[in-house]
């Protein structure tokens, strides 16, 4: 029997969290190294996906399969296509950085502080996470991914609500208030979205008579499994809605703004650059795959949403007061590229989505953590607050500003070639909702820079003149995450070598073909 590589790379994050949370009290640095130790174990696992998977070979590889519970058809089977193996390396590289940003971030507030473990507590749910969201790229039974796609709530939770940003204008008392709005209400978005799937599992189950991905999608394929046009609309809406709100689509996406404000850097980081990023992956893996004519049905109504988000969503972001708000609403205007591009249904616009997936986990990541060291060391997240700081620290100012320059797309950095890959794709099926898509590039451009020149540029302010540069563990954070950028910006082919096969099955999933150039016959 071969080594189970999949189960290993998600079991090593799972077991991980339950020694960091065992570790003694007084042991907090102890903790923090062996959940670094674990993420770092758990990104050479990965790897070994990466090298071992061949982008030409079988469309699900690496698979496993057992029987669990029998009488009900549900197996734990695992498999992994192009688009999970980008990823899971995206989600084990970005956890390392993660706990090296919140080193200090649970440390607590007082010397001899008694309350439970919130050092160990606060880096066991970060691992927690990882490997529910790893188990979620890798499941290719329904209900185990449903299982993984609701039981990730859990830790996130604790950790929005938990451990919250102390950084806030109104005192301790408020604070913790917003963090318990925030963390409730982001469980109660995303609980509704996943009992309604629920539904639509059950609904799946009768239908098809298994959970097996790979099954139904090939019964789908050869004709043996033929759904009534209205109920395989039904399952899909059920699917997509929950999707949606995971991902987050407007109008659903009320609960992020709330969640990455009132989270740690970190955590912020954790939800729209790895968590968020199941709902586009699902679409994908699931929607088009299981319901590919209700797919085709609703992509005009999904294509219009998404265009929503991209302009509403850089509108929002351009009169933001707030440096975590202001990414979050950016986030959101990118994840409508990222819808946008799937439904295209064109080979560009879902490389694109693949590749954007991935692009805007890293230049997330960059922005958001170094306006979180920002936020440590002034103690505010509001924007006014800041001014002249490119003076005191110019490294932080240069990290923040190539950070601002790939949530923007500048050419030469990772997120364009994704962002220039969805808009062609979507142009070539849709011109009219490409062509107005471009004006989210504009506002992107105008958000960013605002935000640079607010609070790096102009006179010193009195409250930053003596702010520290970056320090040796937070360059350690941030640099890689910058070259990162720069190579996928020059040179993204690693990605869609791996990526490439996969979209185009999924084409062939919902018989799509890309629609032919229309090129002027010759005088």
């Amino acid at each position: 029997m071969s080594f189970p590589l999949l189960t290993a790379t998600a079991a090593l994050p799972a077991l991980g969290a339950i020694a960091t949370a065992a570790v003694p009290a007084p042991r907090r640095n102890a903790a923090k190294l062996l959940a670094l130790l674990v993420s770092l174990a758990t990104l050479a696992l990965a790897i070994t996906i990466l090298v071992r998977f061949d982008p030409d070979g079988g469309r699900y590889q690496l698979t496993e399969s057992h029987s669990w519970i029998k009488d009900f058809g549900v197996r734990y089977e695992l498999g992994v296509d192009g688009i999970a193996v980008a990823l899971i390396a995206l989600t084990a590289l970005l956890i390392p950085f993660i706990i090296l940003a919140g080193w200090h971030d649970a440390d607590p507030l007082e010397t001899g502080s008694r309350r439970w473990r919130p050092t160990q507590g606060f880096f066991a749910l970060i691992l927690a996470v990882e490997a529910m969201v790893i188990l979620s790229f890798e499941a290719t039974d329904v209900f185990l991914f449903y299982i993984f796609f609701e039981a990730m709530l859990i830790p996130m939770y604790f950790l929005i609500g938990g451990f919250g940003d102390r950084a806030h204008e109104h005192g301790e008392k408020a604070a913790s208030t917003q963090r318990s709005y925030a963390a409730v209400k982001f469980l109660l978005y995303n609980l509704v979205g996943g009992l309604i799937m629920l539904a639509a599992v059950i609904g799946l189950y009768v239908v098809a008579g298994n959970f097996s991905l790979q099954e139904i999608a090939e019964a789908r394929a050869n004709g043996t499994l033929d759904m009534a046009t209205n109920t395989e609309r039904w399952l899909f809406l059920g699917f997509f809605f929950a999707f949606a709100v995971k991902a987050p689509l407007w109008p659903l996406h009320t609960w992020l703004p709330n969640a990455m404000q009132e989270s740690t850097a970190p955590v912020a980081v954790l939800i729209t650059a790895v968590v968020d990023k199941v709902g586009t992956f699902a679409m994908l893996r699931y929607c088009l795959q299981l319901f590919p004519e209700a797919s085709k049905w609703a992509t005009p109504v999904i294509l219009v949403l998404a265009l929503i988000s991209i302009i509403y969503g850089a509108l929002l972001a351009v009169g933001q007061r707030d440096i975590k708000r202001l990414v979050a609403y950016a986030s959101i205007s990118h994840f409508g590229f990222i819808i946008m591009g799937i439904f295209a249904m064109t080979s560009q616009g879902q490389s694109g989505a693949t590749l954007y997936m991935v692009n805007h986990g890293i230049s997330t990541a960059a922005l958001m953590l170094v306006a979180g060291f920002l936020i440590s060391r002034r103690g505010s997240r509001l924007i006014a607050d800041y001014g002249g700081v490119q003076k005191v620290a110019p490294v932080l100012a240069g990290t923040f500003l190539i950070g601002g320059l790939a949530t923007l797309s500048l050419p030469g950095l990772a997120p364009f070639v994704s962002e220039f890959l969805v808009l062609v794709g979507t142009f070539a099926r849709y011109p009219a909702i490409g062509i107005i898509a471009t004006f989210g590039i504009v506002l992107a451009a105008l958000y960013t820079l605002v935000l640079y020149q607010r609070t790096m540029t102009g006179p010193v302010k009195p409250e930053v003149a003596a702010m520290p540069d970056l320090r040796a563990r937070e360059l350690l954070v941030v640099a890689p995450l910058v070259v990162l950028l720069i190579f996928l910006g020059v040179y993204p082919k690693p990605v869609t070598d791996i990526v490439n096969p996969a979209v185009k099955q999924t084409l062939s999933d919902v018989h799509k073909k890309d629609p032919q150039p229309e090129v002027e016959a010759a005088k």
